[in-house]
């Protein structure tokens, strides 16, 4: 797994320089939060500096709830989002692919949560995030 790019405590991620990181994936960044904005006006969005990872994160969130973490990587993005146990029927049944499924079953489990992982680097990625 990459780690994330933006670890200067002193730097806060603007919008330059998260588009100079992107790179070519530039669009499917514009496209999530379009999407988003559209879809989930009521969901909101914070860049935080976290020390026990030193990086910044966005949080992403609908009202007191989280519903995924950000971080940049090299020449992309990341979602991070935790399930309890109980998702795992859904996520297995869902229409994601096989790959996520079991990265998502085999995943260590932090008490009764999980992780499960999207790395947007292609269309595809984007389309299993809007689900």
């Amino acid at each position: 797994m990459e780690l994330p790019i933006l670890t200067d405590k002193n730097q806060y991620p603007t919008e330059e320089i998260i588009y100079s990181l992107l790179g070519k994936t530039k669009p499917l960044w514009n496209s999530v939060f379009d999407f988003i904005h559209k879809n989930h006006p009521d969901i909101s969005a914070e860049w935080r500096y976290y020390n026990d990872g030193k990086s910044w994160l966005m949080k992403v969130t609908r009202k007191s709830k989280t519903i995924f973490w950000l971080s940049i990587i090299k020449g992309s993005f990341r979602t991070t989002f935790y399930f309890t146990d109980k998702a795992e029927e859904t996520i297995n049944k869902s229409s994601i692919s096989s790959k996520l499924k079991k990265q998502f079953c085999d995943a260590i489990r932090f008490g009764k949560i999980r992780v499960l992982q999207l790395r947007l680097k292609t269309k595809k990625m984007l389309k299993i995030l809007r689900r």
